[in-house]
């Protein structure tokens, strides 16, 4: 039951990963201090989606679910569990490189859209200080 309940946790821990490396820049325009954070982690992501390496949440949820008794998966997270909702085929070479280029474009826009609103508030703030004085 423990293993079980492990390997549960460590899916929705994956989940939650792979959110915050599509996500996480909505985080930074609210906390500045949150890219040091996500920006690592988007290069992580990246990198594993690139090189085809598998992720160590995969291994850690197949060795609970072994532990457990229950049959782990072939592939990795996504091919498993979201995959077939994405893409109809299985997990090729060619639609990690799209889910890598996906990690990419969704940050440049989320982050350019961060730095646009934090140079606006910026640029406001300088402009009613400017006119208190």
């Amino acid at each position: 039951m423990f293993y079980e309940l492990a390997a549960t946790a460590v899916l929705v821990v994956h989940l939650v990963f792979i959110l915050f490396v599509l996500f996480g820049a909505v985080l930074a325009a609210r906390w500045l201090w949150m890219m040091g954070v996500h920006l690592p982690v988007v290069a992580w992501g990246f990198l594993v989606e690139m090189t085809g390496a598998g992720c160590p949440l995969t291994y850690a949820e197949n060795h609970l679910r072994g532990k457990a008794g229950v049959a782990g998966y072939e592939g990795g997270f996504i091919e498993h569990y979201l995959l077939w909702l994405i893409y109809p085929a299985r997990l090729t070479r060619e639609v990690q490189f799209g889910l890598a280029a996906t990690v990419i474009v969704v940050n440049a826009a989320l982050y350019g859209w961060v730095f646009w609103s934090r140079r606006s508030r910026f640029r406001a703030r300088a402009a009613r200080d400017r006119a208190a004085t």
